[in-house]
């Protein structure tokens, strides 16, 4: 059966609005149709090699939708049934899973290099993220679905996918932030609103946002911000100037730039934490010098998937969104067609918006 999908055809090339032809779902698999998908800076980073996959390929990785159909074995959903797409399911066998870290599962991008479609030529196509969320239609490992939890949109669910799993998980999972105390999130993009969200739920005392673009600031006040910088060259000396010339107890970083993560290091107290949430390429080279590592007593420390669970966090964050303390909408700054992906890429390289939601 034919359906409309974004195609990667090769690394550094722009996407593909076509027509795909995907089959029917094997054992162990299940048929999706997206009800949603969000457009992440990690499927920017797809598209032009800063993180690898095989191609051509449809990309897209934070989704949400209805089971369509199920293949041979499949029990844990059934056909008419609300599910969010877990793009790193994991495999609970490696050395990562048997320590409980899932979010490090060692086999949990295998499926990426997987042919799960055909293009209407017959050329093979893999599924970006396992999961080949920018199209109309998907086959996917029944890992990687999830059942939407009681509550939760469709539409906003799909968010769950990525942002708001990694923004919770890099504050609540990875920094571990405690009640009353300051926390300083760097970059106002989807991931950024949710980090400044979740900050507000663990009970900081200030919320500090920082981005490049002044115009994001009342987006970052409404997701819990208390004070707002403009990036400088002076930002560490701002956020000094906010919290009694002390520095945050936490700063998380979203947008993958060394300058960018050395500014968080220096925004932070002595003996505070850095998460590191944001992918940045291998040249992106960050230094310290061995004594201010000894002097500052300083953490940092990288993030994947926020350090989550996703089936034991969604019920976690569904339970927030029922009370009222997530806003999911809030993160979504412009809903748009399959066609408008390839203006949301430029508009992420032009850090405008905070999350892009492809609404099927």
């Amino acid at each position: 059966m034919a359906v409309r999908a974004a195609v990667l055809p090769a690394v550094g090339s722009p996407l593909e609005i076509t027509a795909i032809d995907l089959p029917d779902p094997g054992p162990g698999q299940v048929r999706v149709r997206l009800a949603a998908a969000g457009v992440c800076h990690s499927d920017l980073s797809l598209s032009d090699g800063t993180m690898r996959v095989p191609v051509p390929a449809v990309l897209g990785h934070e989704g949400a939708g209805t089971v369509v159909a199920v293949g041979e074995g499949v029990t844990h959903v059934a056909p008419g049934d609300g599910v969010v797409l877990n793009w790193a399911p994991s495999c609970g066998a490696c050395h990562a899973c048997s320590l409980g870290e899932v979010w490090l599962c060692a086999n949990a991008l295998n499926g990426a290099a997987d042919v799960y479609a055909r293009t209407t030529e017959g050329t093979d196509l893999h599924p970006g993220l396992n999961v080949a969320a920018f199209a109309e239609e998907t086959v996917v490992s029944a890992a990687c679905v999830l059942p939407v939890p009681q509550g939760v949109p469709l539409t906003d669910a799909a968010l769950l996918g990525c942002a708001v799993l990694t923004g919770y998980g890099a504050v609540h999972h990875s920094a571990r932030v405690r009640a009353g105390e300051t926390v300083a999130v760097f970059g106002v993009g989807g991931v950024g609103l949710a980090a400044l969200q979740a900050a507000r739920i663990a009970g900081a005392s200030k919320i500090v946002a920082v981005d490049v673009s002044a115009e994001k600031e009342e987006l970052a006040r409404a997701a819990g911000a208390t004070d707002y910088v403009v990036a400088s060259e002076n930002t560490a000396r701002e956020i000094r100037a906010l919290t009694g010339k002390q520095g945050v107890d936490v700063a998380v970083e979203c947008a993958g730039r060394a300058v960018t993560i050395r500014t968080a290091w220096d925004s932070t107290r002595r003996g505070g934490r850095t998460t590191v949430v944001g992918i940045g390429g291998k040249d992106q080279q960050v230094t310290f010098n061995a004594l201010e590592i000894f002097h500052w007593g300083r953490t940092l420390a990288g993030c994947v998937y926020g350090n989550s669970n996703p089936a034991e966090d969604l019920p976690v964050l569904a339970e927030h969104v029922r009370a009222g303390r997530l806003d999911l909408s809030a993160l979504v700054t412009e809903r748009i067609s399959l066609e408008g992906i390839p203006a949301a890429f430029e508009n992420m390289l032009a850090g405008k918006g905070g999350r892009a939601l492809v609404v099927f």
